[in-house]
């Protein structure tokens, strides 16, 4: 029997962003998972450092009513709140044939309304998501303002430090500080802003299976919010 849900804010770094943690998001786990088992995965897109297979609807639709008021209030998103889509994710690239942009935090778009729900279902206990601020310019979140200057400076950064092994990011390094991370728990989930940089977290254990039964199994969903009248 799930228990019933568990949530706290955090804000994190220097920028104060928040992020919703949410124990026993969904009433029945297992339910989901064993739809991620039947469903059919492929590689989406070049960033992405495994493969991916929508979700149904319905079940997004079940999961993001309950929270759409505290996602509202915390991120000062009083209009409306859009889908832009939900995806099962499972990470299957091997560390030594990752992408160089594969090796760095990440960031999911400049806009302060886009924000992320990572729900961990599957492979638990093997890692997380951590949180990273790029130490020359000390951003921590990407807006469209920082962009060309972040560029600029991280490709200076990587003329002057090398390119980071093949290797997923885990903690500190010479061109980006971690700032929080927060543990992969079953039927846990994230909510933050997708401009934040950060990366999936993952030891050297975690099993890099396209088995939906074994792999580190998400669900991704990305939103799009309003900010309201006046």
């Amino acid at each position: 029997m799930e228990t019933a849900p568990h949530m706290r804010i955090e804000t994190i770094g220097r920028e104060q962003s928040p992020v919703i943690v949410i124990d026993g998001f969904v009433t029945d786990p297992a339910a989901l998972a064993e739809i991620a088992a039947q469903a059919a995965f492929a590689p989406m897109g070049a960033h992405y450092p495994g493969v991916r297979a929508p979700v149904p609807p319905g079940c997004v639709a079940a999961f993001l009513v309950p929270v759409a008021p505290i996602i509202a209030r915390t991120f000062g998103l009083p209009g409306s709140i859009g889908l832009i889509d939900a995806m099962f994710s499972l990470v299957t690239a091997a560390p030594a044939s990752l992408r160089p942009i594969q090796r760095l935090p990440h960031f999911d778009g400049c806009e302060a309304e886009r924000l992320a729900v990572l729900h961990y279902l599957g492979g638990c206990g093997a890692g997380g998501t951590a949180f990273y601020r790029h130490r020359s310019t000390g951003f921590e979140t990407i807006s469209p303002a920082r962009l060309a200057p972040y560029d600029t400076a991280l490709r200076a950064d990587v003329a002057r430090h090398g390119m980071p092994p093949a290797a997923y990011i885990a903690g500190d390094t010479a061109i980006f500080e971690q700032t929080a991370r927060f543990e992969g728990r079953f039927n846990r989930a994230l909510i933050y802003r997708g401009h934040l940089l950060h990366c999936a977290a993952l030891p050297p254990e975690t099993p890099l299976s396209a088995d939906p039964r074994v792999g580190r199994l998400t669900v991704n969903t990305f939103l799009m919010g309003t900010p309201g009248p006046g």
